[in-house]
Formats: structure tokens, sequence, C-alpha cells
């Protein structure tokens, strides 16, 4: 949505420094590849090399944050919070699609579902009996929803996830296409040399403003509830087990597992592929490295890597260590080499 610059600077609460105000803004993009009639963003120094030279119409820039040879063509947009600033920016310039209030005549809307005001279903979207949906929220193409589900407010729920019977999910939540939720926990107990399977009759509860990537997929509990906590963050292809305990404001990076019955305390973050053994807790603000392998509970505020993960200075110092074992084994073999010899000389 092209807006003036002088318009977008006030929407964002941005000063603007040189330039044309009369210029209107059509898109943003990054600064190595920004032109005219773009807005960008400049937050580190590394990236002056490509700001110098940058065809963007208008820039976000740090108050205090100091540059030179600043484009002729260029306006600064100088502010508090570059980054939130340019997010909001994108949300007005690129703003989501909205979705139309209406239920698509390919859906199937089995006995009892109740819709709020201004609720979406796609096409070949399939909603299961005594379900409920609240207002504003869209429902897309190919999603199916189980029986007794509850989809909170302002949900948006892509193409292709499935949300299987008893889930409750919250307000504001994204779920994203190929997703699964409430799956069956991977439970059997081992008996007469066959595998009997442990029956999973617990759901999952998501809380508000939580979004989950594509092709993740959440167990629902044994016997409780799977629970993933408000504002948590979970990227995709992401595996979390049943009977887990996820706290608020959680960052989950892709490719990350978690095994059954774990409690990953509020703003801890796990990298990417890293993966958690079951019955462990990751305290507050923890961060587990990407590609660790955590067996143990890990400490509130910690920050561990490796496999089996432990504090990152001690780790970082065994792979140093680590590095340096070729020269050392050169130098013993020079030593075992230089023994023999006197051996020989002393004989």
């Amino acid at each position: 949505m092209p807006i003036p610059l002088k318009e977008l600077a006030e929407f964002c609460n941005a000063q603007i420094v040189g330039g044309d105000l009369s210029t209107v803004i059509h898109s943003a993009a990054d600064i190595k590849s920004a032109q005219a009639g773009q807005v960008s963003q400049l937050t580190s120094g590394k990236y002056v090399q490509h700001f110098q030279h940058s065809m963007a119409s208008a820039c976000f820039i740090a108050e205090g944050f100091a540059v030179d040879n600043i484009p002729e063509s260029m306006a600064l947009l100088v502010c508090a919070d570059p980054e939130i600033s340019f997010i909001k920016a994108l949300e007005l310039l690129h703003p989501a699609r909205i979705y139309n209030p209406q239920v698509a005549p390919q859906a199937v809307l089995e006995s009892n579902v109740t819709l709020g005001v201004g609720v979406y279903v796609g096409p070949y979207a399939v909603i299961g009996e005594n379900t409920i949906i609240g207002n504003g929220s869209a429902i897309l193409a190919g999603v199916y929803l189980g029986r007794n589900v509850k989809v909170g407010k302002n949900c948006r729920i892509y193409p292709y996830a499935v949300i299987y019977d008893d889930v409750v999910v919250g307000d504001n939540v994204i779920i994203h296409s190929g997703s699964i939720i409430g799956a069956d926990g991977f439970g059997y107990k081992f008996r007469n040399n066959v595998h009997v399977k442990v029956p999973q009759v617990g759901n999952v509860v998501i809380d508000d403003n939580v979004e989950v990537g594509a092709n993740t997929c959440i167990d629902r509990g044994a016997l409780g509830s799977t629970l993933i906590g408000a504002g948590t963050k979970i990227d995709n292809l992401v595996q979390i087990g049943h009977n887990n305990k996820v706290g608020k404001n959680v960052i989950m990076c892709g490719l990350t597992g978690v095994s059954g019955s774990c409690n990953i305390e509020d703003y801890a973050i796990l990298a990417g592929s890293s993966g958690v053994a079951d019955h462990v807790t990751i305290g507050q603000g923890a961060v587990v490295m990407a590609r660790s392998g955590v067996a143990g509970d890990v400490k509130a505020g910690a920050q561990v890597f490796g496999s089996p993960a432990k504090d990152k200075k001690t780790a970082y110092k065994e792979q140093i260590a680590l590095s340096k074992l070729p020269e050392l084994l050169k130098k013993v073999n020079l030593l075992e080499e230089k023994i023999q010899a006197l051996e020989k000389t002393s004989g």
C-alpha cells in the first residue's frame, strides 16, 4: 500500500532527516537490494558498506547511530527502535490478506458446529461435530478440525493443517500448513515380545498468541494435556512429545525435538536441531544451542552446548582442545621415537 514518506514516519514514530518529504514509499526491502520507492533498515555496522551504495528512498536507523556517505536520494528515519519501526512499516506496506466472512460451499461442517462473527471457512475444510470457532478466525482450504475442538478469536489456520479431537486453541494463534496438533503421543509397553500401545486420551492446549510453524507436530497428552504457553513461537519441523509443559514466550527453532513429559520454562530458547530427552526441565531463560543434545536438567539462565550438552564455556574449551589433538598426537609420536632411540643407545 503506497504511502507518503511523511505519513510513514509519523506512523512509525520516526523523525525524517534529509530526503524528499513528497516521496511515496510503496514497499520494503533489505538494504542490499532496496530500490527507489522502497524503505529499508540499518541496524548493524556490518551493513554500512551496503547502506552507502543503497538506492532505497528511506532507511530506518537508531538514534545516535553515526553513518557517513549518506546517499543523496535517501531519507533517514531516525527512531528509538528501528527494528520495531520497520516491522510497523512492513505491516502497513504489506498488509496481511483479509478473508471476508463466508463458509465455502465445498466445506464440510458436521453437527453442532458453532461459528463466531466474521469467521472464514475455506474450500474442502472439514470441521467436526461440537467444534467452536471464535470471532474473526480464518480456517483455510483443506484444514481438518476434529470433534470438540475449540479455536479462539482471530486465529489463522493455514491449508492442510490437522487438528485432532479435543484440542483447545487460544486467541490470535497462527498454525501453518502441514502442522499436526493432537496426534497420539509415542507411548508403548513391551510385553511378551510385542509393543503394547498405551492409549493417549489427553489433549493439547495452546494458549494465546502462539505461532506454530509448517510441518510441526505437537502430540496429545497420554492422560492430561500437552501445554503450549502464551506467546511461544515454534518453528517449522519441530516435534513436541506428549505431556510437555512449554512455558510463555519460549522460542523453539527448526528441527528441534522434545521427548515426553518435559518442562520448558518461560523465555527458554531451543536452537535449531536441538534434542531434549524425556522428563527434563529446561529452566527459565535458558538457551540450548544448535545441535545440542540435552539429557539432564538445565538451570535457569544457563547456556549449554554439545551432546551431551554442558555449559557453553566448558564445551567450547573441549572443542578447542579437540582441534589441537592431531598436533598433540604428532608430538607424542615424536617423543615415542626419541624414547625408543634412547633405549637402544642405553642398551
